[in-house]
Parts: C-alpha cells; sequence; structure tokens
C-alpha cells in the first residue's frame, strides 16, 4: 500500500471516529452503520503473521445476534478494494474457525470466555461491541466513548499476537491499546 493510499486511510478512519458522535446520535441504525463500517475496513489495518495465507475470498462472519447484519451484508455486496468478500452468519465457535474476521453478537456475552478459547488457535481477527471484549481476550472492540460522543477502537495487541495477528501502526495511532 502506498504511503499516500496509508494517508489516506488513516484520514478516513479518523474522519468515521470523529463523526461517529453525529451519526450515532442520529439513531441507532447510524451507529450500527459505523460499526459495520469500521469492522469491514479492517483488513486494511490488519496483518497475519502467515503472510502466505492470502485468501481468495475475504470471510466476514457474525456469531450471535447482531444488529450490524444488514449494513454488513450491504458492505459485503458493494465488495472490497482488496478483493472478493463473503459474508456469513455462523453457529458457533467451531463454524467461525473458516472466517477471516469475526463479529460477535452482545448475544454471545455469556458464552464469551469460551468462545474466545475456542478460537485461541485460528487466525480470526476478533471483534465485538460487548462491554469489555478486549479487556476479556477479544482483539477488536468498538465501545461507545464515554457519554456517548462517538465510538472508540480498543485494541488487544496480546490477543492479536497470540494468534498470530498484528495491527497496522496507523490503526494503533488512533486506538486504545489493552493488555489484558
Amino acid at each position: 500500500m502506498t504511503h499516500f493510499a496509508k494517508a489516506f486511510l488513516a484520514t478516513l478512519f479518523s474522519g468515521v471516529l470523529c463523526c461517529g458522535a453525529v451519526l450515532a446520535q442520529s439513531s441507532a441504525v447510524s451507529e450500527q452503520t459505523l460499526k459495520a463500517v469500521l469492522f469491514f475496513k479492517l483488513p486494511m489495518f490488519v496483518y497475519h503473521g502467515d503472510e502466505g495465507r492470502k485468501p481468495s475470498v475475504l470471510r466476514f462472519c457474525v456469531l450471535g445476534a447482531s444488529l450490524l447484519d444488514s449494513a454488513l451484508k450491504s458492505l459485503a455486496e458493494q465488495g472490497n478494494t482488496e478483493g472478493p468478500v463473503e459474508f456469513r452468519n455462523v453457529a458457533d465457535a467451531k463454524s467461525a474457525k473458516a472466517c477471516d474476521f469475526l463479529f460477535i453478537g452482545r448475544s454471545e456475552s455469556n458464552k464469551l470466555d469460551s468462545t474466545l478459547q475456542a478460537l485461541d488457535a485460528a487466525h480470526v481477527v476478533t471483534v465485538s461491541d460487548i462491554q469489555g471484549f478486549a479487556h476479556t481476550g477479544g482483539m477488536v472492540e468498538l465501545a461507545l466513548r464515554p457519554g456517548g460522543s462517538g465510538l472508540q477502537i480498543l485494541i488487544n495487541r496480546r490477543a492479536g499476537r497470540d494468534a498470530g495477528i498484528e495491527f497496522n501502526a496507523q490503526l494503533l495511532r488512533l486506538a486504545e491499546i489493552v493488555e489484558e
């Protein structure tokens, strides 16, 4: 990726985060759409340790009930500059091992520890808006800022490293780093 492209993406990402306050206040749908866009753009900011693992189709999955489904399906249909994408819902952590990026819905809160343990050896980037997700061992948490003034990204670098995943420096500058 060129320097210009990286700078553009950093600006875009930071703009999305800053504008989140306005969008999130306008309606719940806007907040969910913003989360879906951030989730869908993550591949541009993530490196897999096994660089030979460039999938022919990038698989975005959702585990559990999530309000992001319709926005993610729409984004997947529009495509991605990195290549073809696929969106699917998965029933359990075992099925999620075939995903590249997994959004874990709030309905899975009570099974979060066992889900993350089941995905421990898989090279799946785990993302959620469950409060405390990054502190529990998830990789990327999309959280409302205190006072509801937009979104913030929390990243657990240790969880990423343990799965062979590293995050782009530009994303790390925009995020709050969490070490469990």
